[in-house]
């Protein structure tokens, strides 16, 4: 391989059948923890009372410095956002891919990573909190909760049936 600096010259290593391979690594970082692991991704539905409450405290304090740093409204993330879910998992998925955009190893594409996808979560939320009804009623709207019947007959008889067409069993 020639110098670096002989831009005329520059070879570009090649693995051979192993490209996307090189082409992984050299994007691995990106979706690393860093070095002193901002810590584990919870799943919401599968905390303890204990683990919700450090990681509702961090969610809280993250929203405020999301908040504040990048100026957004009440149509965006509004006052009563620990009370809505949908909100909820979308700034938590934020705030964990932001932790971890910014790898020990990273040599600066987690960063800019998260803050190309920043706009797309910022209108995923304000449709959320469109959503939600909170901004228009300047005080906190309820959601209704949608549960589906998953032990109906005909929900049960279906789940049972193949449905994949062009296939024989």
């Amino acid at each position: 391989m020639g110098n670096y600096d002989d831009v005329e010259h520059f070879d570009i290593p090649s693995a051979g059948a192993d490209d996307d391979e090189l082409t992984a690594e050299l994007f691995r970082s990106a979706f690393r923890a860093t070095g002193g692991s901002p810590g584990t991704t919870h799943r919401w539905r599968d905390m303890g009372p204990q683990q919700a409450e450090s990681v509702w405290a961090a969610l809280a304090a993250w929203v405020r410095w999301l908040v504040a740093t990048y100026q957004l409204t009440t149509s965006v993330v509004p006052d009563c956002w620990w009370k809505h879910q949908e909100i909820v998992a979308e700034l938590y998925a934020l705030q964990r891919a932001e932790q971890v955009s910014y790898a020990t190893d990273d040599a600066g594409f987690g960063p800019l990573a998260f803050h190309e996808r920043l706009p797309h979560a910022v209108e995923r939320l304000r449709n959320h909190t469109r959503t939600a009804g909170c901004v228009g009623l300047q005080t906190h709207k309820e959601p209704a909760p949608r549960l589906l019947a998953v032990e109906e007959p005909e929900f049960l008889e279906w789940q049972t049936a193949h449905h994949q067409p062009g296939v024989e069993l």
